[in-house]
């Protein structure tokens, strides 16, 4: 029986692995076609039908590129940067619930690799060990311009990590678990979405969300216009690939996250009271979830091709001087409805 289950988890982690990367991959063509609709021009349409093998081309070229390591840079660590940035980006999706259990046979199969009653902890501690992949890679490049992206990133990190936890605190207040499986099985249906209850500090968690992926308007760490091209000027190859893939993979993941913790998870409206048997609902769970996530994927995408990047002051100021307030006041209206809640009703 443990070798069974052993064997699920297995399973498991290589199919959330192999979709993470294959969801990752496209995204890099969604947001191309998506950017050419918004500047009235096609997009990537040559490489197979509507330029689905695009991607496949794009990953090609990042293996046989030339690897350039600079003469001066500290190799050890100029490699290991891209490695840690990739393996922390794959693995902060290991407490999502992708969705109910599934009967198969006589065995009952969570779709859930780790349920562990700190989910929402182990989220926070792979995503802070994250910005070291870039300080070491803009560090170990020997490059000031990649210097000064990476120190860019970590303070952008730490700004804006303060907001989304701030901003969490409240969440949890209402939901009373750290757990992100009881999260989403708390928000079964439709009325009881914690988007309903926490409306602030999920618009204070999705604008942390876009510094902590470094996408626009918050992409500081790799603005070109000023640091030629941030933490990774020094990078070729798949070493530069494997940033590129990580950057998509935290914007994948950071979706899932914002979709189980605000907008219900798998769960959808009416899904019991449709006569479905569990396996029936799991499978649409699934799918609905999903589709919560490429929502998401495609707001990400249409805000950086429809704002101009913040200065780096504005970034801060925004982060120090309105998120965390907002968060912190989040925070005492959620505790004084909890005791009023608790008192009256």
């Amino acid at each position: 029986m443990e070798v069974a289950f052993i064997l699920e988890k297995l399973i498991l982690v290589v199919i959330v692995f192999v979709i993470t990367l294959v969801i990752a991959m496209y995204s890099t063509l969604a947001e191309r076609k998506i950017a050419g609709f918004m500047q009235d021009r096609h997009g990537p349409d040559r490489a197979g039908i509507f330029g689905l093998l695009q991607p496949l081309c794009d990953g090609g070229k990042f293996f046989f590129k030339e690897e350039i390591i600079p003469a001066y840079a500290h190799k050890t660590l100029f490699v290991l940067g891209p490695v840690i940035a990739i393996i922390t980006a794959c693995i902060t999706s290991a407490v999502i619930p992708w969705g109910q259990e599934l009967t198969i046979g006589d065995r009952t199969v969570s779709l859930q690799v780790a349920d562990v009653n700190i989910g929402v902890l182990y989220v926070f501690g792979v995503i802070a060990l994250g910005v070291y992949g870039i300080m070491l890679g803009g560090w170990a490049s020997n490059n000031k311009f990649a210097l000064m992206g990476a120190i860019r990133a970590a303070s952008q990190s730490i700004s804006y990590e303060i907001g989304m936890g701030l901003s969490l605190i409240a969440l949890l207040m209402v939901t009373g678990t750290l757990s992100v499986g009881e999260i989403v099985a708390q928000q079964s249906g439709f009325v009881n979405w914690n988007i309903w209850v926490q409306p602030l500090g999920f618009l204070i968690f999705i604008t942390c969300a876009f510094a902590e992926c470094n996408r626009v308007p918050f992409d500081l760490p790799e603005c070109e216009t000023e640091l030629v091209g941030g933490y990774h000027t020094e990078y070729s190859s798949m070493k530069l690939g494997l940033y590129m893939f990580s950057e998509y993979i935290n914007m994948f993941v950071s979706s899932a996250l914002m979709a189980s913790l605000y907008f219900g998870g798998y769960n959808f409206p009416f899904m019991y009271d449709l006569g479905l048997s569990s396996n029936w609902i799991t499978i649409i769970g699934v799918i609905v979830f999903f589709l919560k996530i490429f929502g998401f994927i495609f707001f990400f995408m249409w805000i950086r091709w429809t704002l101009p990047r913040f200065r780096y002051d504005q970034l801060m100021n925004l982060g120090w001087k309105v998120l965390i307030p907002l968060a912190i006041a989040n925070i005492v209206l959620t505790g004084v409805f909890s005791i009023i809640k608790d008192t009256y009703f």
